[in-house]
């Protein structure tokens, strides 16, 4: 990027010279990622994650495992599934073993709440099972998790599991709605557009108190995922993705702010870097240009700059959560080239 202190003094002189307004997000000075960051991040944190898989273990004590029986509902750590499309979006090849382990250790049945569904669906084609035709560990008969989850009612769920929901649901083109489902992918977008708070945002608790960027950039994702074209629905998305523009913090990163105290984080700001990834206007704002003014960074340069050079990822509370929300942003970000295929799309 052309920064240096005399070509902004030189363009601010021009600028006042003919009258004009300075813009508000001007791209001078703000740091991005060039190609030779990004890959060298990349493969740190890649090398790190294969290791992970490798060793079964969840990346933050010598102990824990990534997937064991020792998790009740889902036989894996939090994030798992998209520490798994991380993976697979790098390149990276699922051994016979491994995909047995994930299937072993992976609970699911009728019962099982949404949350857990919509995971078990996205980890499972990640690693190439079909959802739709899963055998789960111990039973006699394959489930159709994708049926499963269209009857279970989203009425009482909180945004973020009807979130994850639609883009579990939208994930294939070859899913199909079952006779007798709760939900539609149209009526699923229309009650999360619904969730959304007078500020734009939206809240764990459907409180506008509460909003936070995370689930703010889950519900923006899932509202492109469902593709709804609905007045309603893309109006929200629109206003959500304005929320997330108006809540970047000046480093470039997104978080959550506790008692007046800005907490930026990885993970956040991997979510935000996805949610943007859904609108080629927006998708400009990852790594081309600044979002608002004094802004040091852009979204994907701060994001890496949490990969440490060990391939972990600082400040992370689960390491297969954080390395998957962060290698799946980068993939969603597609070299900075947009499509209309996202991230969590995988036919």
């Amino acid at each position: 990027m052309f920064s240096t202190k005399k070509v902004m003094v030189a363009t601010m002189t021009t600028i006042l010279a003919l009258g004009a307004l300075v813009p508000v997000a001007d791209a001078a000075g703000v740091k991005s990622a060039s190609k030779s960051y990004q890959t060298g991040k990349q493969k740190k944190a890649y090398t790190y994650a294969k290791k992970m898989l490798k060793q079964n273990k969840d990346g933050l004590t010598t102990k824990g495992k990534m997937f064991s029986t020792a998790y009740p509902t889902t036989g894996a750590a939090s994030g798992y599934s998209d520490f798994l499309l991380g993976l697979k979006k790098q390149g990276y090849k699922f051994t016979k073993s491994q995909k047995k382990l994930v299937k072993k250790n992976l609970v699911v049945s009728t019962k099982s709440d949404p949350a857990t569904l919509a995971t078990a669906i996205i980890g499972l084609q990640a690693i190439g099972v079909n959802p739709t035709k899963y055998k789960p560990a111990g039973a006699k008969k394959s489930l159709n998790l994708v049926n499963t989850l269209y009857k279970k009612s989203m009425t009482k769920q909180t945004v973020n599991v009807q979130s994850q929901t639609l883009i579990a649901v939208s994930s294939n083109k070859t899913f199909k709605k079952p006779s007798k489902a709760a939900f539609s992918k149209t009526s699923l977008s229309k009650r999360i557009a619904k969730n959304q708070q007078s500020n734009h945002g939206w809240a764990y608790n459907n409180t506008v108190a509460s909003v936070d960027s995370d689930t703010t950039a889950m519900a923006v994702t899932a509202l492109g995922m469902g593709k709804s074209h609905n007045g309603v629905v893309t109006k929200a998305a629109k206003q959500g993705r304005n929320y997330l523009k108006k809540n970047i913090y000046k480093s470039g990163a997104f978080g959550y702010t506790y008692n007046g105290k800005e907490n930026p984080n990885a993970n956040s700001t991997a979510e935000a870097i996805i949610a943007l990834s859904t609108n080629k206007a927006t998708a400009k704002l990852i790594n081309q240009k600044a979002i608002k003014s004094a802004q040091k960074a852009t979204p994907l340069r701060n994001m890496l700059g949490y990969v440490q050079h060990a391939g972990t990822i600082k400040g992370a509370y689960s390491m297969t959560l954080a390395y998957g929300q962060v290698s799946v942003a980068m993939a969603a970000y597609h070299n900075g080239k947009y499509t209309n295929k996202f991230v969590y799309q995988f036919k």
